[in-house]
């Protein structure tokens, strides 16, 4: 008895939901939820009990599809072992790092026959999860029903009705059938919406579900039915395969309804989970707002042991901006490895891609339409000025029109009071509009704005700025530490051959002539410098202290373009440490690095001197610049 197959800006997002700053768990170098060990669970029973970390900014949503034939009541046949082990799994998981279950829906097709002896074995095994207060759902399959949801009392109604879910937090309501319900759970540090379909819903199922969404307007929605895509491809042989993993299934017939009637209209719902059809698959549609909704199928009736109570395991990761999904059998990992039958360990994780996967997914972007951004507010130079502050530079205020040219007439004003004003200087030849106003910026940065450079070295050419000759910050040699910060975006025309070693800031003055040598010195380079470097768009801060006659070098990982990164070199007063986000670096040398070496020349943003000439201009923007003459922790860094 199968189914029948068919043919051929982020952080602000956080910070509204009071997360920002929570770190993120390490989930592998693919970006998928990483696999466990598999090693026996010889708790049996658990002992464990629901308690997820609703405040997490990563948090799963365990799926369980079709379990008919675990119970065949009229056939005699009843087996709730692999469902007991995957509930167990899910009330042990939650509130773990790795997992932090939050919920678990059930997609339909309780059961085979839909046989009162049925469901009796159901109602049993469910009460694990009651007895543990789980967060969870179930609806009705074909299997399980016949007809619409005005079909009227059941089986399935008398033992998984509304009735079951009263006693739940997360238990919003059901519709006057009975069939539809909906709930909600908290994860993140907000309420995301789960609506459970009937096999077959009514106009006035539907109303109602429009309606609770209605009532909850900035909920994120999760729709679960049992019918609404299937597979575009596959066969009776498994593992199954697609050529293309992420568009192979299709909307069915009773899916357009369902679409019509309940998605297309309603921009919270983002995702939408179905069984009854196999293999599993996934297609991406477009709502009327023009928003992604992604339409998963997941159902594993026809493998081992009816798919062994198999759970498809949604990681939501709102610091990476992926869903990672994963497909395992808590059943047969419970079990010893060493006594695995040949099925079992083929069964016990699916790996091909329509079982493991991960999806990009722009929370902040994609809830924006009903959950609006906040974006951070502008923050006064006064809210910025730390004791030791010896310069400050940004670039909103009384400037000019964004897209309009830097002048000579113009000044960047140090707005730390000690002078250190900025003012224009070209390349020969430069015209007009490569240096630049702009209203871009990081989202955590101060001022609302930055300068865009169009700069380069082959051949030279570009704007950037200089302090005066006789500015204070010229001759300052920091001998008890120091804090530089910016703010940087790199173009995604960026070329490592002319925009590679491009300068961020630079103190002029040739490492030769403040008499530096030794290894790694380079005589004609200035002697202190923070630049991206060539193709892999690592920071590098290059710094020639007091203490030795040859260099210090920090080095970063690299830094994709078109995204905004925050910089800072922190010295201590002895080690430099360089950080991006607020994260130190790969390549923190313990070298004694004392001050940083002075020629009393001045000071260049977005220009680079060798060996006494500029040789290269800055390309891409840059906000904010602080400089603090102490050593300054994270939680002071102007990003705070």
């Amino acid at each position: 008895m199968r189914e029948n197959q068919v043919g051929p800006n982020r952080r602000s997002f956080l910070r509204n939901a009071g997360l920002a700053g929570v770190g993120a768990t390490a989930l592998g170098a693919l970006g998928v939820a990483p696999a466990q060990a598999d090693t026996a669970d010889t708790a049996g029973k658990s002992s464990g009990r629901w308690n997820p970390d609703g405040d997490s900014l990563q948090f799963t949503v365990a799926i369980m599809p079709d379990t008919q034939y675990l119970y065949w009541g009229s056939q005699n046949s009843i087996n709730p072992e692999p469902q007991e082990a995957s509930f167990r799994y899910v009330i042990e998981n939650s509130g773990t790092p790795n997992n932090n279950i939050v919920f678990m829906a059930h997609l339909g097709d309780v059961t085979q026959d839909a046989d009162v002896t049925s469901f009796q074995a159901v109602d049993k095994t469910f009460k694990i999860l009651d007895k543990a207060n789980v967060a969870y759902s179930v609806l009705a399959g074909n299997h399980d029903v016949s007809g619409d949801d005005t079909r009227g009392d059941t089986p399935y109604l008398d033992a998984m009705g509304p009735q079951r879910f009263k006693g739940q937090k997360s238990f919003v309501g059901s519709d006057a059938s009975g069939y539809n319900t909906a709930h909600t759970f908290h994860a993140a540090g907000r309420d995301w919406l789960l609506l459970a379909m009937d096999w077959r819903t009514s106009a006035a199922g539907f109303a109602w579900a429009n309606q609770v969404i209605k009532a909850h307007p900035k909920l994120p929605v999760i729709l679960t039915c049992h019918e609404i895509v299937a597979p575009t491809y596959g066969d009776e042989v498994y593992p199954y395969e697609s050529g293309d993993p992420e568009n192979n299934a299709a909307i069915t017939s009773y899916g357009q309804t369902v679409w019509d009637q309940l998605i297309k209209n309603n921009d919270q719902i983002f995702l939408t989970l179905n069984g009854h059809y196999w293999p599993s698959g996934r297609v991406t549609k477009k709502n009327t707002a023009g928003n992604d909704v992604h339409l998963h199928i997941t159902n594993y009736q026809n493998r081992y042991m009816s798919g062994g109570g198999m759970l498809r395991l949604y990681h939501f990761d709102l610091e990476r901006n992926t869903i990672d999904v994963e497909t395992i059998s808590p059943w047969i990992l419970e079990k010893d490895p060493a006594k695995r039958n040949r099925l079992e360990v083929m069964e016990s994780r699916l790996t091909t891609a329509v079982d493991r996967f991960s999806m990009p997914f722009d929370f902040e972007q994609r809830f924006s339409g009903f959950i609006p951004v906040k974006t951070r507010a502008a923050r006064g130079a006064n809210k910025v000025l730390l004791p030791g502050t010896l310069a400050y530079w940004r670039f909103d205020g009384n400037h000019a029109a964004p897209n309009s040219p830097v002048t000579t007439t113009q000044k960047v004003k140090d707005l730390s009071g000690n002078g250190n004003d900025l003012t224009l200087a070209s390349v020969p030849g430069t015209i007009p509009g490569a240096l630049t106003w702009s209203d871009d910026h990081h989202p955590d940065q101060p001022g609302h704005a930055s300068l865009r450079f169009v700069g380069g070295k082959n051949p030279l050419h570009g704007a950037y700025l200089t302090t005066a000759a006789k500015a204070a910050l010229n001759t300052e040699q920091f001998k008890k530490g120091y804090t530089i910060e910016t703010f940087v975006k790199i173009p995604r025309d960026w070329d490592g051959g002319n925009n590679g070693n491009m300068p961020v800031l630079v103190r002029r003055g040739a490492a030769g002539d403040a008499g530096k040598h030794g290894k790694n010195t380079d005589p004609k380079e200035p002697v202190a410098q923070l630049m991206t470097t060539n193709n892999g768009r690592e920071l590098q801060f290059n710094c020639y202290p007091l203490s030795q006659t040859y260099p210090t070098t920090n080095w970063s990982h690299g830094m994709p373009e078109d995204q905004w990164w925050h910089l800072a070199v922190v010295n201590d007063g002895h080690h430099t440490t360089a950080y991006i986000e607020s994260a130190p670096v790969a390549d923190n040398p313990s070298t004694d690095s004392v001050g940083i070496a002075s020629l009393g020349l001045t000071w260049l943003l977005g220009g680079h001197e060798y060996g006494g000439a500029i040789d290269n201009v800055f390309h891409g923007w840059i906000g904010d610049v602080r400089i603090v003459n102490r050593a300054l922790r994270p939680n002071e860094f102007m990003t705070q």
